[in-house]
């Protein structure tokens, strides 16, 4: 058995088979051939922590993954990794193109890199190493793709027309978001494009008998209000899954899963132990209709990003509830990606608006999270519920923050929170 991990930045759910007018033609065939979750979050809508998680299994506070590697972020026990333990287990680990987990890849236990190009020619490797396999020989892959990150790429002529896009709902309509919203959808289109090779050479190298493909995404999309928040468009993901005699072929899942649950479904897949310290449960069984949910409740935590902005969340298939650990009540700008949409938002006032300490949001009446029912006094029962049930979550994974403010790890670079922008030099 096999499994292939295909994986990019910043993409959230706007793929075509979750509804959203960008084609992409391949995953659309992958989710028609597979399950799609339309309910699955990451543990955290930053980079390095979203992807350290579901490769550890453990959240990102506990595998001390609290901000970016390429800021001097580190795991702190790399055996963890699922590359290392399913190579452990006599499988061949092989990666492709981008990981966010560390910035020394001898760390991550792949017993094969096959490069890190553009996303088109890691796409070529990947079609090359299946093609030209061990055929005997049960492997990993995990392909990771750039293309929908900011700086998104630049249109041209024949490209996406940004006169019949629309920027995401809750972004004002205008000519410089539709631009940069059809500068996105050009690097999902590559994306795409990159998946369909890929889909075509597990085809032709017959493989999809014996692999299970996954296809995720690390957060939401790079867009102010959604990446880097706790909001539903900040760790809601795509997550589609494909496998030889799913039972739950061509249809979707509406109970919560997180990222946490991805590597006890590829060790339940593989047929190896789940080791003791993943904290998710198998979507297998999901899938196969033998359970209803695996997850009452996820959870998802932002600690460092750009710069310092601590806080946790907690939510019910209904309800959500977000803390914020500090007294910084102000809009950190620098933990939003530069691009055209943050320039229109920023020249028309954002920064002056304040964030809450605590946030409760009623889902099913208000899916946008834009009422803040924390007083209300119909929902105090709902609060406290929650804010206990949070609180026992840190307790249970050894949060820092129950410690109170995270200092700033030794070697790590962060920007001072006042800056506007990562183009600023000013460091604590």
């Amino acid at each position: 058995m096999n499994i292939i991990y295909i994986h990019t930045h910043d993409v959230g759910r706007f793929i075509e088979p979750y509804g959203h007018n960008v084609r992409t033609p391949n995953l659309f065939k992958l989710a028609k051939e597979g399950t799609l979750f339309r309910q699955a979050f990451c543990t955290a809508p930053t980079c390095s922590p979203s992807r350290a998680s579901m490769l550890t299994g453990e959240y990102p506070h506990s595998i001390g993954m609290l901000g970016l590697t390429h800021r001097g972020f580190k795991i702190n026990d790399h055996s963890k990794h699922l590359a290392h333990y399913l190579r452990a287990n006599g499988i061949e680990t092989v990666l492709c193109g981008f990981q966010h987990e560390s910035s020394d890849l001898d760390q991550l236990g792949y017993s094969r890199y096959l490069g890190n190009d553009s996303d088109l020619n890691n796409a070529k490797k990947v079609v090359q190493f299946l093609e030209n396999r061990e055929p005997n020989k049960s492997f990993f892959l995990s392909f990771g793709m750039m293309s929908a990150h900011r700086p998104f790429p630049q249109l041209e002529e024949d490209d996406v027309n940004p006169n019949y896009v629309c920027p995401p709902f809750g972004i004002h309509d205008n000519p410089e978001t539709r631009k940069d919203m059809a500068r996105f959808i050009k690097g999902v289109h590559r994306v795409d494009e990159c998946v369909g090779m890929v889909m075509e050479a597990v085809k032709n190298s017959g493989l999809e008998e014996n692999t299970l493909i996954f296809f995720t995404t690390d957060h939401g999309i790079a867009f102010p209000g959604m990446k880097c928040t706790l909001y539903d468009v900040g760790i809601g993901v795509s997550l589609i899954i494909k496998y030889p005699a799913n039972p739950s072929r061509g249809e979707v899942v509406d109970s919560l899963v997180s990222h946490i649950d991805i590597y006890p479904t590829v060790c339940d897949f593989l047929g190896v132990e789940k080791p003791p310290w993943v904290k998710g449960n198998s979507l297998l069984p999901l899938m196969e209709k033998k359970v209803e949910s695996v997850q009452e409740e996820i959870y998802a935590e932002i600690n460092f990003h750009a710069a310092y902005e601590p806080m946790r969340c907690i939510r019910t298939e209904r309800y959500k509830y977000i803390k914020f650990f500090d007294d910084h009540n102000d809009i950190v700008a620098v933990n939003i990606d530069d691009g055209l949409t943050k320039n229109f938002l920023v020249e028309n006032g954002l920064l002056e608006h304040k964030r809450e300490s605590e946030y409760l949001f009623d889902l099913y009446l208000d899916p946008l999270e834009k009422r803040n029912l924390v007083n209300h006094s119909s929902y105090q029962d709902v609060y406290q519920t929650l804010a206990v049930k949070l609180q026992v979550w840190m307790e249970k994974t050894d949060d820092p923050l129950l410690d109170g403010a995270i200092p700033k790890p030794k070697g790590t670079r962060i920007h001072d929170r006042t800056c506007l922008s990562t183009r600023e030099k000013r460091f604590l």
